[in-house]
Formats: structure tokens, sequence, C-alpha cells
């Protein structure tokens, strides 16, 4: 957090020297009311200050505007109070709208007792209504909050009022004026500066009618919006808006670099029953830090970041940063197409990447001059970023989010990130990011009881607390709740241009029991265990992304066999739910089963046969993506191709036959960075990749390099071959040639387009070459051509390939009219094609 240039307590003694000196002087100069030439000179005395002499005081010059809106004050410690003064103004020969009487009213200006008290408590919901100028019987009267000033002075027009000093910061005045100047300004002097800014307390609400009622009923889809820190033209002047939501809160102040972290003299007001506290703020813009200081209802304080904040500090510091957006888009082209195709129905290979760790220490600016296009070069059709948004603990990953709406400062600011995301859109790359409403941490300046009660978490303590990390759950039954996340959604996607969201840990959001034993939860109202807010809020937060922003797709992280993760919200299923309505589901069944056959060496594979067929049971139950994640070569796990049985030669072999199958398999493919050069070591956020596996001078960089060239030729094939994905999730665009050939540890099958027209795949995780090995194939097709094989000498294989064409033999097999005889290379992938 950033600290006040001087310090408070160094200069408390010589402020209070002074201070006292200055007000002595200026009693004797003190004029009690504003009058014309013509007016006789005779007043009483204010109830407000024992009688003085009043003198008509001339015109004074104008005080020039200080040069930066930023500038402020040394602050001195503590405040020290003289005796009162009355009010002591200046004008020229034109007469004021009301005139004086010549009789001052015993009418007092100042703050009384008790706002006076919730003021300096940080406990007053309305400190427009005391502070700021208003019209009285008497005139106008002028209050000021400013602590640690030597004066306050009103300026409007050819008006100059200095405000009576009522102690404690608290400065006040009555002028006699008809009505309630149209604009001012405040003239304030400290110890050795003088300020002339704007007052705050004069302005309306900078948010709307529209706003909060929409804030309060949970609907506001642009929330960030409404809430957050806004620079903006109010009523004329440049500012910044500031707003919050906390229902709980007995006041709430706003502190920040402007006002050196103390919030005394910036109370925000309460808006009606909203439960959002807002100030408009003059004359500060972009770069200011800020905090919110909330007094809890039992009457302690805390400092709170900005939930809706648009930029963060680097962490470790905590403090929110006044942002407005300056970039201008160059990937319109993109943004007109992508809702061209379902994605379901498209290519869809995701290359998945750990930002600060793809090459350790690259801004996001720097990323986008390398990463599209290795991207591209490899042909992935997306990356998905591992979460952006803004984390405390890098060790995390960004899984336990604290700034849902800034992208992490570590790398840049948010411009930054979008100008990485423009260059991959303008590379033809889609960008996914991993997005995390299941939980929050809990740290103390964070979201965790934020405003003094349980606010974003659950009320309930055992439904709040997340049994395996250490964060807690959201109440997805609270709207304001679910408005915070829903709107979160549409603000990635419709702010920086997101395609799509991977939404982690849904299984953890689905269950009441999730990780807890009997006696640790609460059964619904059905006496199930489905969490039926959190079931709502998924179907809430989808069916608004997909209307509100066609061609973004969702995709769920759910590792149970929930019905309908991938079903629209209007479907019914048989468990009487409607579907969850994501695009895409990760199928975690196949990525542990398919890794727990790869890992067994081949001559147990055929005891296992069943964990490479049993996905295509339910492989059409839900819109899939297989997932090779950082969450399966990380901590203990070890990397892709140090799961794969047998010296360096089979586990390279093994890796790159798997990819092979992989990629043949219905669903869409994701591949953590690193495994597309065959990493040996497990990732690490601390260092990323061994980019250093493919230096030419290392003597095994070949082996890397060609299994990094086999993932560029998958993605290739894969682009050009409808089968392998415009029907990915139609039963009728895949057909076994042989699923159970486990004693060959052979599986063969076809995956066919819209046309029919097919696509031939045989993986043979064997050590031993097959020859004249003959599969039925559709007896339509007279010949076919190897387009891919995972077994050549480029990739680093044996080279035990097909170079001509294989003509079809009229002797049935496998059920099929027609038949080839192929040679299977060992441990290899194959994919043919019509000739």
């Amino acid at each position: 957090m950033s600290k006040p240039a001087v310090s408070k307590k160094a200069t408390a003694k010589k402020t209070a020297t002074k201070k006292a000196a200055t007000k002595k002087a200026a009693a004797k100069k003190a004029v009690g009311v504003v009058r014309t030439p013509r007016e006789p000179e005779k007043t009483t005395a204010s109830s407000a200050a024992p009688p003085v002499e009043q003198a008509v005081v001339p015109a004074q010059p104008a005080v020039p505007p200080r040069s930066s809106a930023a500038a402020q004050p040394a602050v001195p410690a503590q405040q020290t109070t003289a005796p009162a003064q009355p009010l002591a103004t200046t004008t020229e020969s034109a007469s004021p709208a009301r005139p004086a009487t010549g009789i001052q009213s015993a009418f007092s200006p100042a703050v009384d007792g008790g706002d006076r008290e919730r003021l300096l408590a940080g406990t007053h919901h309305e400190p427009h209504a005391v502070l700021g100028a208003h019209p009285v019987a008497e005139g106008v009267v002028f209050r000021a909050f400013r602590p640690f000033a030597l004066g306050v002075t009103v300026v409007a027009g050819s008006l100059r009022a200095e405000l009576h000093d009522d102690g404690e910061g608290f400065f006040s005045g009555l002028l006699p004026l008809r009505d309630v100047p149209e604009a001012y300004r405040l003239l304030i002097t400290y110890e050795g500066n003088t300020q002339e800014t704007e007052d705050a307390y004069r302005f309306l609400p900078a948010v709307g009618e529209l706003d909060l009622h929409l804030v309060n009923e949970g609907r506001h889809e642009e929330l960030w919006q409404a809430l957050g820190a806004r620079p903006m033209v109010h009523q004329g002047v440049t500012g910044t808006r500031f707003t919050v939501w906390a229902p709980n809160a007995r006041g709430v102040r706003l502190a920040g670099t402007f006002n050196y972290w103390d919030g005394t003299g910036y109370p925000m007001r309460a808006l009606g029953s909203s439960g959002v506290w807002e100030l408009f703020v003059p004359e500060i813009g972009e770069g200011e830090l800020y905090k919110f200081e909330i007094t809890r209802p039992d009457g302690t304080r805390t400092l709170r970041a900005d939930p809706l904040a648009r930029r963060t500090e680097v962490p470790p510091n905590t403090s929110s940063v006044v942002h407005t957006s300056h970039y201008e888009w160059g990937d319109e082209e993109w943004m007109t197409r992508r809702a061209e195709v379902p994605a379901h129905e498209a290519p869809f290979s995701v290359y998945e990447v750990h930002l600060p760790s793809w090459r350790p220490g690259l801004t996001y600016r720097q990323l986008a001059e390398q990463l599209p296009a290795y991207v591209r070069d490899l042909g992935f059709t997306h990356v998905e970023l591992l979460p952006i948004a803004e984390h405390p603990f890098g060790g995390s990953w960004g899984y336990q989010v604290t700034g849902f709406y800034a992208p992490t400062a570590r790398l840049g600011d948010p411009d930054d990130f979008k100008y990485l995301v423009d260059s991959l859109h303008r590379a033809g790359i889609g960008v996914l990011m991993d997005w995390v409403p299941a939980h929050f941490p809990r740290d103390d300046w964070a979201l965790a009881e934020f405003d003094g009660r349980p606010l974003y978490e659950h009320q309930d303590p055992a439904r709040a607390a997340h049994p395996d990390w250490g964060t807690l759950e959201f109440d997805y039954g609270r709207r304001e709740v679910r408005n915070f996340l829903v709107a979160n959604a549409l603000f990635w996607c419709e702010e920086y241009h997101i395609d799509g969201l991977r939404v982690d840990a849904v299984a953890s959001m689905l269950y009441l029991d999730y990780s807890r034993e009997p006696g640790q939860w609460t059964p619904n109202e059905h006496g199930g265990r489905e969490n039926l807010d959190a079931v709502s809020f998924l179907q809430e937060m989808n069916a608004t992304v997909y209307r509100r922003v066609p061609g973004v797709v969702t995709i769920a992280e759910e590792s149970t066999a929930w019905d309908g993760v991938t079903r629209a919200t209007h479907h019914v299923g048989p468990g009487g739910f409607g579907g969850l309505g994501f695009g895409l589901k990760w199928n975690m069944g196949w990525m542990h089963d398919s890794l727990n056959y790869m890992a067994k060496e081949p001559v147990h594979r055929k005891h296992h046969h069943n964990e490479m067929t049993f996905s295509m049971v339910y492989a059409y139950s839900e819109n899939y993506v297989l997932p090779i994640s950082h969450d399966e070569v990380v901590h203990g796990k070890r990397s892709l191709v140090s799961k794969m049985p047998g010296d360096w030669w089979q586990q390279r072999a093994n890796h790159r036959a798997y990819l092979g199958f992989m990629w043949a398999h219905p669903g869409k493919q994701l591949l953590f960075m690193g495994q597309e050069f065959a990493q040996g070591a497990e990732w690490s956020e601390a260092h990323g990749p061994d980019w250093w596996l493919l230096d030419p001078a290392y003597g095994a960089e070949a082996d890397h390099r060609g299994v990094r060239d086999l993932v560029r030729d998958l993605n290739a094939v894969y682009r050009d071959t409808p089968a392998l994905w415009q029907r990915d999730t139609d039963p009728s665009g895949f057909s076994w040639i042989t699923g159970d050939a486990a004693e060959d540890n052979v599986l063969a099958f076809l995956r066919l387009d819209a046309d029919g027209t097919p696509l031939l795949a045989v993986s043979n995780f064997s050590p031993v070459i097959r020859r004249d090995y003959r599969l039925g194939v559709p007896d339509d097709v007279p010949a076919w051509r190897e387009v891919l094989n995972t077994d050549a000498a480029s990739y680093g294989g044996s080279d035990v390939t097909t170079p001509h064409p294989v003509k079809s033999e009229p002797t049935p097999w496998h059920a099929r009219g027609a038949s080839v005889r192929i040679t299977l290379p060992p441990l290899a992938t194959v994919w043919l094609r019509p000739a």
C-alpha cells in the first residue's frame, strides 16, 4: 500500500503552533456578513463566535489552481483546534442576491453534534446532506470536512468567503445568498500548501436510478458499469465516481493516494436500500490507488480492495487502481465470423498456457510478439489461458481469485492484456480463459466478510467453507452475488473479447456433499445432495452469455456423471433438472482411463483394453473436450511422456501414438504447454517449459523437435479433415472397425464427415510390427492412402510407413463387405483417407 510522502507525526508540533498563530491573526480582521457599499456598518455577534470588530475586507486576487490534481499537502499527524472564529468574506461592488439586514441571525451553520460524531466515526449514511452547500432560511450554508486543513475558503465567481474553523477538520459558514451557486470551488490551506478544488459534496449521485434498481434486483448484466471506480465527466466536472456494494456497513469512506490513505474526510453516501455507497471525487483520475474503508456492524473498520476494480497493483501489493481503457481493437474480422459455426461442429484444438511461465519474464505485449506466432505455427485453433483474473498467490496458478474484474497486473495493465488477445485474434487464434466462480480466498482485504458479515460467501459457515482448498464458496442463492458472477462472465467476453470460458471446479459447486462426510452437510429442500442454487446460477450464467455474446463457448470442468451439463437449460432431463447449458465439457473419464492404459507395459495392456474403448459408450451423452491439462503433469503425476513405459525411444513412441489416437477420437483436443515437445520434467510455474530441449546444441534436440513436428502435422491434417470434427457430437460420425482386438493391442475406427467421407484411424499399442494386418473397410472406397503415421522417421520413429495407396479387397472382414491389408508400425497410430 502506498504511504504519505510526509510523516504526519513529523509535522504535528509545527502545524499546531503555526495554526494557532494564524487563527489569532484572523480573528482581528473577521467580517460577519457580506454588504453593499451603502449598507450601515452595524452587526451583532454570531452565536457561533464571540463578538469582534468587523470591517469590509478588500477583494483578494484569485488563488491560482493547483498544477496537478494529484498534488497533495504534507499532512500533519493531529488537528490543533483554535477558538471558533466568525465567517470572513470579500466581494466586489456588485450587491449579493439576498441583502443583509444588518442583524445577524442566531442560526449556526456548523455541523451539529450527531452528524459530527458520525462523520468522525465513519458511520454517516448521508454526508452529502450535511456537507457541501445547502439553502436555509437565512441564506446558503457551506460546510466542509477537511481534516488537517488550516483553512477553507469558498470561491464562487467574484465571491470569496473564508469558512469558520469549527474544530476537528470541520469548517462552516453562512452566506446571505438566495440560491446555491451552480458552481463553486474550495481553497484549502494546509501547512505550506494551498489547493483549489471542487467540492465533492456538491454533486448529485453519479449512478442512475435504473442502475440501482437492477443492482437491487440482481439483474444488472453490465454491473461493471455501475459499480467500481469509473472516471467520468459529471455535472460538467471531470473526476472519478466510486461505488461499492456493502449493505451491512455502518459507513464507508474512500481512501487512496489522493488523500494519503486517510479516508476520514471522504465519507461515501448510501443510495437508498440498494446497499450501494457512492462518492464522486472531482479532479482525480487514472492511476490513482484506492480502497474502501468500511465500518463494520460492530464498529470496527476494515480496508478493502474494490470487488469490481478494473485494475490492481502488482502483487503482493493489494490496492485497486483507477482505470480507463484507451485500447482500440483491430480484430473486427475475427469477431464478425466467430459465430458462423458452433464450436462443437468446428475444428477445435487447444493449447493450454500458463502465461507467467510460458516464457518467464515476458509482459503481455512481449508475449503478443511470440505466442500467436508459435501457436499458429503449430496449428492450434485456440489457446486456453490459466486464470487471468488477479490473484495474490502466484503458486495458486490463478485459481484463488481476488480481483474478478481485473487481469493480473504481473504482466502489464488491462490494455496490454487486450493487446495480447487482439494479437491472437489477428493471427486467427481463439482465446479461452479459465474462470473461477466456485470459490475465493479468505484474504482480509478482499471479499471474505466484505462488510463485516458474510456477503459473497454463504451465511452458513458449513456451506461457506470449501473443504479442500481453505477458501470460501459463493452464496449462489443471493441475487446480488449471482449478479456479480454472471456480469463477470459477460465482462470478460464483452470487454476483453474472450471467445470462451472454461469454468473451473463445477463439480464442487453442484454437490452439497462435495468432499464432505455424512453429518457435515444438509440436504436440499427435496432431500437431495444437489446444490439447487448453484444449478440455477450456472443455468443463468450460460443462458445469459449465449444470449448476449454470440460465438462464445462455455466449457465445464465437471468430473462426475451429472446429467445434462451440455444440454440446453430448458430441456429437462430424467433427473428433473434442466440442462446446465454449457457448450462443451471436459471428458475427465476418458482422460483417466486412457492415461491409465498407456501407463501399463504393453504386455499388460490386453487386460485393460476396455479402458480405451469405454469412452465410446458415453461419448455422445455430452459435447466433450479431451483434456491433457496442467493438472495431469504436475505434483507428482509426471509429464505426459514420462507416464509412458519403456526406454526413451518407447516412451516417445507411446507418446506420439497416444496423441494420434487422441486427435482421432470424437471430441475436441486440449494439450498443456511443454507436452507438445515431450518435456520429460513435470511443469513448474517457477520456470515453465524446458525450452532448452529444442536447442540445436542439445544432443537429444531431434527427439523433442520430432514430437513437436508431429503435433504440427496432427493439427494440419485435423483442420483439413472435416470427418475429425464436423460430427463430433453425432453418433453417425463414428464407427468401430475393431474395438475388441485386445490380444493385439489394436484399435481401429472410422470417422465420417457430414457427406459420409471417412477417415480410418488405426492404433497399434504393442511394440511389434504387425504386417498384412487385415481390417474391414467400407466397400465403396476402392483405395486408401496414408495421411499421417506417428512412426515416421521425421518424428523420431522407426519409419515403418505405407507410402503407396492400399487397395481394398472384396474379402469381408469385421462385418464389412471389403477389407485392406496394411502393415502396422510398432507403438504407432496411422490415419488413412480415401485415395
